[in-house]
């Protein structure tokens, strides 16, 4: 059977989310920047850095999971403090420790995140949060919101980690560095206010504690299969490997790959505006599909590109179709599980993209290593055009309740909606 609607939709707690998801976003942005410049300040080696940077994204994952298996035990609104605090001790720890072993404990417990994404276990529960704050048929659009508001925040946040040059003339980067890690533990505790007037509206409905994955287990484990696959192939492209692609193939400097990933995240940014439509008019997976499709094959044309500028040309048709599937992938998932269900189908989904997304830039740069032309955005497209087919085949007839007036296609899954 549907999904009830949820019941008195809070749009405070859709702002507060919101306000709180660009606060972290900005602090993210310049994090992940400043992360490695810190750690060799402090003398520390390049392996040693790895192993910090490695620490953050498996404790952030590790943490995502765990709110998966026991997030049924707590309440959204307190697990979002808890998650704060630490925060404010990720920042503050990093701008006053300076041994290894510390930390490298307080990367992995922590939610510093080296990629500059949004990890760990913060996005399962805002999630959670944002769809219970609007009426179904204004999730999408919630959730292009929150979507847009990380990416150019975060945007911004980088643009920030310059300080550290800006403020040479009078401060050194050491002075800089450890501002800008408390600036980071004081952006935490402006979440946690504004996560503590978080309506009553955000926890589970019925005044219940939200549940483990039951009727809906099968159903949140192919879709994190499939995101990983679509993960997987996202990793031999990472934007530190696509910049060293660009410099190597076509010769270009610092300055103008940094420009050409500027306009690249612009596109990106505006189009999660533009899946709201497309998803109200063709529906949720058909709106992951035929998007993400053609921006798949335009990546794999990137490693064809005669030069800097077509290969520019394709990487902005690209940005302006293959995120339109964020949005509506989290409003998708959140869509086909019950509500009580909706932290542990937020965490399984996630956790396996960011562990798959580690593994495949190693091989990327193996095979940088072996040959200048672009087979790792071969793969990339490829794998990204699998998943898009096995998704299709796989969900085409899994609708949320605000689709299901719109007659089935033959074939595939009934839609059920989430017993």
């Amino acid at each position: 059977m549907s999904l009830p609607a949820p019941t008195s939709p809070d749009p405070a707690d859709m702002r507060r989310i919101l306000w709180a998801r660009g606060m972290r976003a900005f602090g993210d942005g310049f994090a992940a920047i400043l992360l490695p410049l810190h750690l060799s300040s402090l003398g520390f080696a390049p392996i040693a850095v790895g192993a910090i940077s490695t620490a953050a994204l498996l404790g952030s994952s590790l943490l995502a999971l765990g709110l998966g298996a026991v997030g049924h035990r707590v309440r959204r609104r307190p697990a979002l403090l808890a998650a704060s605090i630490l925060m404010v001790g990720s920042g503050f720890g990093f701008a006053v420790i300076d041994d290894f072993w510390p930390l490298l404990l307080i990367a992995f417990v922590g939610t510093l995140s080296p990629t500059g994404g949004d990890v760990g276990v913060f996005l399962p529960l805002e999630h959670t949060v944002l769809t219970q704050s609007v009426p179904a048929e204004q999730r999408t659009a919630a959730f292009a919101r929150y979507s847009f508001v990380g990416s150019v925040i975060g945007a911004v946040g980088a643009l920030a980690a310059g300080a550290v040059d800006w403020l040479a003339p009078v401060a050194t980067p050491r002075m800089v560095t450890d501002t800008l890690f408390l600036l980071y533990g004081a952006l935490g505790v402006a979440s946690f206010m504004l996560y503590r007037g978080l309506s009553a509206r955000a926890e589970a409905p019925g005044h219940a504690l939200p549940a483990p994955l039951g009727p809906s287990r099968r159903r949140v484990y192919g879709l994190a299969a499939l995101f990983a696959l679509d993960s997987f192939g996202g990793g031999f492209v990472v934007n530190s490997l696509l910049a060293l692609w660009l410099s190597e193939r076509f010769g270009l400097d610092i300055a103008t790959v940094g420009t050409i990933f500027f306009a690249t995240s612009l596109c990106s940014a505006v189009s999660y505006f533009a899946a709201v439509p497309l998803a109200a008019r063709f529906g949720l997976v058909n709106t992951m599909v035929f998007t993400h499709l053609p921006s798949s094959v335009f990546l794999i044309l990137v490693a064809f590109a005669p030069d800097a500028t077509f290969a520019f040309g394709l990487l902005v048709l690209r940005a302006l179709l293959s995120q339109m599937d964020v949005p509506t992938r989290s409003s998708y998932v959140m869509a086909v599980v019950e509500p009580r269900e909706r932290p542990a189908a937020a965490s399984v989904t996630a956790v396996p993209r960011g562990l798959a997304a580690a593994v495949s830039p190693l091989i990327s740069g193996w095979l940088m290593g072996l040959s200048p032309f672009g087979w790792p955005l071969i793969l990339a497209g490829g794998l990204k055009i699998t998943y898009d087919l096995l998704l299709l085949r796989a969900f085409s007839a899994v609708r949320p309740p605000e689709e299901a007036a719109v007659p089935a296609p033959k074939g595939g899954l009934r839609n059920t909606g989430s017993r």
